[in-house]
């Protein structure tokens, strides 16, 4: 039941419904599932006597809750900093679940095509909802989203925020696109699940029978990420895509070195033919464009801060408050450098152990890809997931965040 339970919220991660259980309060009902589903686990291993184990990945997970703790006492705002920390503590449970349960490959192939189902599924509806456009006007889109899907998904509160502070359109050479975001609150955290999620059909396409199924799935994640415009998801993936050329190419069948080169070539041209899309691209190596400037100097204060408060930083939740103290809890700044935003507000150790969590599992990637090429893909959805997090931070998305949960417990402890 625990293992059922458990395939349905990966399927469920990017169609959760929001809860509004007071004013100014957004809820989103998986992190209840979630905790719903550790207390069940947990219960189940007490009853049956069984222990729990810890490797170096877990003690590390731990060690990264434990030091995010020991920062709300440095924190100007404690409130805000409880908010967060608490987030923190509904999503985290997950990662001991899926690490208990994923102890033989038939559920690790089990869950991979729960996770890409659902992520093609939610990339059609990005790609429909982006089509939507050419039928309707911009503010009949948005007025939809801020109006009706906004509050359903992401909850009333964050609907508003979204309103204030809009990212969902981008102008490329004088004209407006608004783009892909499907259920998701901003472009970037979908891009960022995608990310995730796209080399596993690749891995289902090479292993199983059903190959239309997992191509196609594979062609609406791709197209879906391509039209949110994130130019972090851009590099992410061309990141990815080269570092699994130039590790795993050489162990691949010929004829899935075919496919990879032809693929590869439709990639290339993507970024470089003149389009919407290759100018997006270029535009992330622009230092005197509009948003990169914003990043740069983004970057430079949170440098600032962290060389003021290198061991515990600003306090969980608090950067904000050394940007401007006069914003509320629901605010858009941030880093934009998950690596910047743990060292900002929780310490550079706690940036240094998140680092270390990336790395151990990358190994572990690594050494299992020796023996089995599936293992490949979920070290490129790793890198993919590390390289967007220079840009974007991924950690404070319950979707993307529980999905990274579950992708870093795709490695044996069991016997093949």
């Amino acid at each position: 039941m625990i293992f059922n339970l458990f395939l349905f919220l990966c399927f469920y991660l990017p169609f959760q419904i929001a809860l509004n259980p007071a004013v100014g309060v957004d809820l989103a009902s998986l992190r209840i599932f979630i905790l719903v589903l550790f207390f069940i686990w947990i219960c189940n291993k007490i009853k049956n006597k069984e222990k729990l184990t810890f490797d170096v990945q877990t003690m590390a997970i731990l060690l990264f809750l434990f030091l995010s703790f020991v920062s709300l006492f440095f924190a100007q705002n404690y409130i805000w900093g409880a908010r967060k920390l608490l987030y923190l503590f509904s999503i985290f449970p997950l990662y001991f679940v899926a690490k208990d349960i994923l102890n033989n490959r038939e559920k690790v192939i089990k869950t991979l095509k729960i996770l890409v189902l659902s992520g093609a599924l939610v990339a059609t509806l990005g790609i429909v909802q982006f089509l939507c456009q050419f039928f309707w006007s911009h503010e009949e889109i948005l007025n939809f989203y801020l109006n009706f899907a906004g509050p359903i998904f992401w909850g009333d509160n964050l609907a508003q925020m979204v309103a204030k502070y809009p990212s969902l359109f981008v102008g490329i050479s004088g004209d407006n696109y608004f783009r892909s975001i499907a259920t998701f609150p901003n472009p970037h955290s979908f891009s960022m699940f995608l990310g995730i999620i796209f080399p596993l059909p690749i891995i289902l396409f090479f292993i199983s029978k059903e190959k239309f199924l997992w191509a196609f799935s594979f062609a609406v994640i791709f197209f879906a990420n391509i039209l949110t415009f994130s130019r972090g998801g851009y590099v992410a993936i061309a990141s990815g895509s080269a570092i699994f050329l130039l590790i795993f190419y050489k162990r691949m069948a010929w004829k899935h070195r075919v496919a990879t080169f032809f693929g590869m070539i439709f990639f290339i041209l993507m970024f470089t033919v003149p389009s919407p899309i290759s100018q997006r691209f270029v535009s992330s190596f622009d230092s005197a464009e509009g948003s990169n400037i914003g990043r740069l100097e983004m970057w430079q204060k949170s440098l600032e801060i962290i060389l003021e408060k290198p061991f515990f930083g600003t306090g969980i939740g608090n950067f904000s408050l050394e940007v401007d103290d006069k914003i509320n809890y629901r605010n858009p700044i941030y880093a934009h450098n998950t690596y910047l935003d743990i060292a900002v507000e929780e310490g550079i150790t706690t940036s240094l152990v998140w680092i270390f969590i990336l790395l151990i599992t990358l190994w572990n990637f690594w050494i299992f890809s020796q023996k089995d090429m599936i293992y490949s893909g979920f070290f490129v959805s790793l890198i993919i997931f590390s390289v967007h997090s220079l840009v974007e931070t991924g950690l404070y998305s319950p979707i993307v965040l529980a999905l990274f949960l579950v992708v870093i417990n795709l490695y044996p402890r069991y016997e093949k």
